[in-house]
């Protein structure tokens, strides 16, 4: 991945007015509000500052006709149901190598949407089957719902993650995200250290 295209998925991902962290390793991880992320966290994850804890993060069902297929760039379907108000998650795909805990370093693929209507306004795989992000787990550099969602998952599974717009861009919204808007990704764990 180039330098650009790393900084790029970093500013779209970098909160806007909050930053979190997970703690815990259950069915719920609790994260709470930290300090805004700096410019510099936000350009390098990998020596991003672990955060203060903590928010729930709730397991639900994976929805019906999830894409399972690690092969396949994940589509996401919009809900005429309100929105969530906590951080949710659904394994799709339950990975068999290591688990990503606060302070891993991991790189994932992830299809990123819209919860309304399953819009997508960002892909790893738009520019490449191979193309991946490389962040730190409840570490600055990406928005608070991202950095968290992924605790707990193992290499090689695919998870979707809803974020209510506050753990996302909030009332400021960024580039294609409008204000209170909440979001859905589909990530996969393509490697963790």
């Amino acid at each position: 991945m180039s330098s650009t295209t790393t900084r790029r998925l970093l500013v779209t991902l970098t909160a806007a007015t909050l930053a979190l962290s997970a703690c815990g390793g259950s069915d719920e991880e609790v994260v709470e509000p930290a300090a805004a992320p700096t410019p510099s966290a936000a350009a390098s994850a990998e020596t991003a500052p672990e955060l203060e804890c903590p928010l729930t993060a709730t397991e639900v069902p994976a929805p019906e006709g999830a894409t399972t297929d690690l092969t396949t760039k994940p589509v996401v379907t919009g809900s005429d149901t309100p929105p969530p108000t906590e951080l949710q998650y659904a394994d799709l795909v339950v990975g068999d190598g290591a688990e990503a805990v606060t302070g891993s370093q991991v790189e994932v693929k992830y299809v990123g949407a819209f919860y309304e209507s399953g819009e997508e306004f960002d892909s790893s795989w738009s520019r490449g089957d191979d193309e991946t992000l490389p962040f730190g787990i409840c570490q600055d550099g990406v928005i608070p719902g991202f950095a968290v969602g992924p605790t707990g998952m193992l290499e090689g599974g695919r998870r979707q993650i809803t974020i209510p717009s506050e753990l996302a861009y909030g009332a400021a919204g960024q580039g294609p995200i409008p204000p209170d808007s909440a979001l859905v990704f589909v990530v996969d764990m393509v490697s963790v250290s």
